[in-house]
C-alpha cells in the first residue's frame, strides 16, 4: 500500500503499564521509556490511499482517520499496537478489518484548515461499537525538527511497523517505510476526547505531550504472520 498522511497531531499521555498489559496480547511486550508506558490519540487525514500498483481511486483514496495507540515490541522490533482506528470511509474500514485484522470503525468526521491550524471533529457511527468522539482545534508552534535517537520524541514517533491479531489470535506484523518525521511542537484546545475511554483505557486529564506533522508519505508491506 501507499498513502500520504496530512495535518497529524500526536497527543501522548503516560499511562500505567498494568493498564496496557491487561489489553495487549501476551505475544507482545508493552514498550516503555524510562519505565513509563504511553498512550496516544492521533487525528489526521489521508490521501493517495491504495495499492502501490494502481492510481488513486476517486472517492476512495482520501478521508480523515483517528487512532488510539500504544507502543510494543516483538523480537526486539519496536512497533505500534492500535486499540481503535476510526475512519470516514466505509470501504477502507471494511478492507482494513477484513484483510489486515485492524480494529477500524466507521465515523462521521471533518477535518479543515482553521487559520494556521486544524479544526477536527469525529463521532463514531459504527453499529454495535462503543460511542467515541473527538472535537477540537490544534496547530503547530515552532520550527520543524527531526528527532534524535535516545530522546522521548524519537521513541514515541519513529516506529516502522504495526502489529495486529487475527481472530484466531495469531499475531501479524506490517512493516512501513517513510522519511524521519518532520515534527513541530503543537498546542491544542480539545473540546471532547473520549477515544481512549471507549477502549476502556485511561487518558490522564493532565495536558498531553503534543507534536504536529504537516505531511509524510508512507508505503507499507504485506502482513507477515509471526510464529
Amino acid at each position: 500500500m501507499r498513502m500520504s498522511w496530512h495535518d497529524l497531531l500526536f497527543a501522548h499521555a503516560p499511562v500505567p503499564v498494568a493498564a496496557l498489559r491487561a489489553v495487549v496480547p501476551a505475544g507482545l511486550e508493552v514498550d516503555t521509556f524510562d519505565g513509563v508506558a504511553w498512550l496516544a490519540v492521533v487525528p489526521f487525514r489521508m490521501t493517495r490511499v491504495g495499492p502501490r500498483v494502481l492510481p488513486p481511486l476517486p472517492g476512495l483514496h482520501a478521508f480523515p482517520e483517528l487512532n488510539v495507540r500504544t507502543y510494543v515490541t516483538r523480537d526486539g522490533k519496536p512497533g505500534v499496537w492500535f486499540f481503535s482506528l476510526d475512519a470516514a470511509n466505509r470501504l477502507a474500514v471494511w478492507t482494513a478489518r477484513r484483510f489486515f485484522h485492524l480494529p477500524y470503525f466507521r465515523a462521521a468526521m471533518a477535518c479543515r484548515a482553521d487559520g494556521d491550524g486544524i479544526a477536527y471533529a469525529s463521532e463514531r457511527t459504527h453499529a454495535g461499537a462503543p460511542a467515541a468522539a473527538f472535537r477540537g482545534r490544534y496547530r503547530p508552534v515552532g520550527d520543524v525538527f527531526t528527532t534524535r535517537r535516545g530522546d522521548l520524541d524519537h521513541w514515541l514517533t519513529e516506529r516502522y511497523c504495526l502489529y495486529a491479531a487475527r481472530p484466531d489470535g495469531a499475531l501479524r506484523r506490517v512493516d512501513i517505510e517513510h522519511v524521519p518525521w518532520p515534527l513541530q511542537r503543537a498546542e491544542a484546545d480539545l473540546e471532547a476526547n473520549t477515544m481512549a475511554a471507549a477502549a476502556g483505557l485511561p487518558f490522564p486529564a493532565v495536558a498531553p505531550l503534543l507534536h504536529f506533522a504537516r505531511r509524510i508519505d508512507v508505503v507499507s508491506g504485506l502482513p507477515v504472520v509471526l510464529a
